[in-house]
């Protein structure tokens, strides 16, 4: 037990590498879609509600920020912890340098449209659905009921 306690904490990211790693995370794409998928699921859940008045609707989307604002953090809490786990203090820094390029910010522009435009071109999916469906016909077994 000593031993396996002993090699968590030898394995421990360091502060500085939980800083960065957080840093990472936040000009990640998760961070870049999170405002995005934000606000459509805020439109969604306000437009769910026709009964609510202009003033709780208000107070509904002011609800809805500050869920996604805390969630937001943890979400990059953890990430920046994952980061700092499997990425080398140097791998981060030059992670960030690229990220504050001229490059690496029209890359995290482009990503909202770039994927956007990737789910609008694809179509509907739905993987469940596709992959019983070819199980079913390659091996004739869990075949959908109609």
């Amino acid at each position: 037990m000593f031993l396996a306690t002993l090699a968590l904490l030898a394995a421990a990211p360091t502060a500085e590498a939980e800083r960065l790693g957080i840093e990472v995370a936040n000009t990640g794409t998760l961070a870049t879609l999170l405002p995005i998928v934000t606000a459509k699921e805020t439109d969604e859940l306000v437009a769910d509600h026709p009964e609510l008045n202009d003033m709780e609707k208000a107070e509904l989307r002011g609800t809805a920020t500050r869920i996604a604002n805390e969630t937001r953090d943890r979400l990059m809490r953890l990430t920046g912890h994952a980061y700092a786990t499997r990425l080398s203090e140097a791998d981060m820094h030059a992670i960030l340098a690229f990220d504050a390029s001229p490059a690496g910010t029209a890359y995290r522009a482009a990503i909202p449209s770039a994927i956007a435009e990737t789910l609008q071109g694809a179509g509907a999916i739905d993987f469940k659905k596709d992959a019983i469906a070819a199980f079913c016909t390659k091996t004739g077994k869990a075949c959908p009921k109609p």
